[in-house]
C-alpha cells in the first residue's frame, strides 16, 4: 500500500527501516509525547518486533512515513471496537531531524483521507498532551477540531498533564 502527497509517502514498513526506527524512536523528545507503551529506551529489537507486527496487516493501519526517499517516522490508525467500531484514533511521530518541514501535516492529511475513503470510518480522534502545541497546530491545519480539554488526564514522567482532544468527522 502506498499513499502519496507531494514529497511525502505513506507506505508499508520494510525491514530496512529498522535502523532509522530505532535511531529516531530512541529519543526522549519523541517518547515524551507518546503513550508509555512505546518502549524507552527504544532498541533495534523493538524496531524489528514492530515491523513484524505490521507486515501482514489487511487493511493496513500502521504506515511508515517516507520523505524524499527516506524513512522519517510512523503514523497509525487504531480502530476502536464494539459500538465505536466506525471510529479510530490517529497517532504519529517523526524523527526530530525532520521536525518543522510540514511532513506530518501531509501525513495526517493522507491517513485521514485513507481512513474516511478506504476504511469508511465515520470519525477519527486523538488526544494531545498539553505541552505538544506543534501537534495541535498540525491537527488544526488538517481540519481537526478541538473537542475540549480533559484535565489531569495524562500521567507522564511523574507528573499530571491535561489532554487536548481533537476529532474530524467524515464529511461523506
Amino acid at each position: 500500500m502506498k499513499l502519496e502527497l507531494d514529497n511525502v509517502i505513506l507506505r508499508n514498513f520494510k525491514v530496512e527501516d529498522k535502523d532509522k526506527i530505532a535511531e529516531y524512536a530512541n529519543n526522549k523528545n519523541i517518547c515524551r509525547n507518546l503513550r508509555d507503551r512505546m518502549p524507552s529506551p527504544y532498541t533495534m529489537e523493538d524496531a524489528i518486533e514492530f515491523i513484524e507486527h505490521c507486515k501482514d496487516q489487511d487493511p493496513v493501519y500502521n504506515f511508515a512515513i517516507e520523505y524524499e526517499g527516506e524513512y522519517v517516522g510512523t503514523i497509525s490508525l487504531e480502530r476502536d471496537e464494539d459500538v465505536y467500531r466506525h471510529t479510530a484514533e490517529i497517532g504519529y511521530w517523526i524523527g526530530e531531524p525532520h521536525w518543522g518541514k510540514e511532513i506530518v501535516t501531509k501525513a495526517v492529511t493522507l491517513i485521514t483521507d485513507y481512513g474516511f475513503e478506504q476504511l469508511k470510518l465515520a470519525r477519527i480522534h486523538t488526544g494531545i498532551f498539553e505541552y505538544n502545541v506543534s501537534s495541535m497546530r498540525v491537527l488544526e491545519k488538517c481540519g481537526y477540531r478541538s473537542e475540549g480539554i480533559f484535565e489531569k488526564n495524562v500521567y507522564k514522567d511523574g507528573a499530571f498533564y491535561n489532554e487536548h482532544r481533537y476529532s474530524k468527522i467524515n464529511p461523506a
